[in-house]
């Protein structure tokens, strides 16, 4: 009785490890690339966000325009080959979005080229009312941006309009952002300009295009809440990456003189100078708080 007892308690524990070790599978997509898997899109993701419909007293100053730096890359390509299907994290990019049109501002949408912005679509909150209202009013802006040059031609000259560059986390951001040259010269720009940086998660990425060309790193010293490599390190045990990052975010940025403040992929926001950073998607209403207050308050 007690050894069949045994076997039947063994079977039912490699049967759920049979379960959970094909739920932990990344999904094939038909590119050839590797979207989570439904173990981690279980646990990672959520249907509905925690945003707080906030009623700001607006801006209605003149410094109205936020401008918003997205990926158009969706392929990063991890140590084994593998191509994990990210973009622009789609609660990164809209709850804070949905707090800086709350509070008055108003966004130019970009990306490096103008090709459409890429989103992790299967991270979107579909029943999540108010990020899609957001996500449909700026749909013909995500489906065709401007061209990051054509901003950087235009807009430098006459920056009075401008009080803030956001740059939206997701893997994504890891793919060209960080070497683009053109993303260096507007962190410049708003950083000689005195407009705020807002970004998140592996936004924070971004910062690294400051130091091409042999500049030196523009946020040495800087405390700032960003997606911790650990983390990254970890993931794909569950399926949510399909291997290994070729480089992280977190540690290269400590190497270059930033303080991370967080340890975790939790709701840390920080603000320091002219950068407001959030650690995770978990931090995106609270970044959005964050933001739009800050912002409110150096504008008044």
């Amino acid at each position: 009785m007690i050894k069949n007892t045994l076997i039947g308690l063994a079977s039912v524990i490699a049967l759920v490890f049979i379960v959970i070790y094909f739920m932990a599978q990344p999904t094939l997509e038909e590119d050839g690339s590797y979207s989570p898997s439904s173990l981690a899109l279980t646990l990672g993701t959520v249907s509905k966000t925690d945003f707080e419909n906030i009623k700001y007293v607006k801006y209605q100053g003149d410094k109205s325009k936020i401008l918003v730096i997205f990926t158009e890359q969706k392929n990063l390509e991890m140590k084994n080959g593998k191509f994990f299907s990210t973009g622009n994290h789609p609660i990164e990019a809209l709850v804070p979005m949905l707090h800086l049109k709350n509070a008055g501002f108003d966004f130019e949408i970009v990306t490096p080229t103008g090709k459409p912005v890429v989103f992790e679509m299967w991270a979107f909150p579909e029943e999540d009312a108010n990020v899609k209202a957001i996500f449909d009013q700026y749909k013909s802006s995500f489906e065709q941006p401007k061209k990051l040059a054509d901003f950087i031609t235009n807009s430098f000259v006459n920056d009075s309009s401008y009080a803030a560059v956001f740059i939206p986390g997701g893997h994504g951001a890891m793919i060209g952002i960080p070497e683009d040259k053109n993303v260096g010269k507007v962190l410049n720009w708003a950083y000689q300009s005195d407009i705020f940086t807002i970004t998140l998660c592996h936004g924070p990425g971004a910062l690294l295009s400051t130091t091409l060309d042999n500049q030196k790193f523009l946020y040495e010293g800087y405390k700032m809440a960003v997606f911790p490599d650990d983390v990254d390190e970890m993931t794909p045990m569950i399926g949510y990456l399909p291997g290994h990052m070729k480089s992280g975010v977190s540690k290269r940025l400590k190497n270059l003189g930033a303080t991370i403040i967080n340890t975790e992929s939790d709701k840390t926001v920080c603000v320091d100078r002219k950068l407001i950073t959030g650690a995770s998607p978990l931090a995106s209403n609270e970044l959005g708080k964050l933001a739009a207050n800050t912002l409110l308050k150096e504008l008044k």
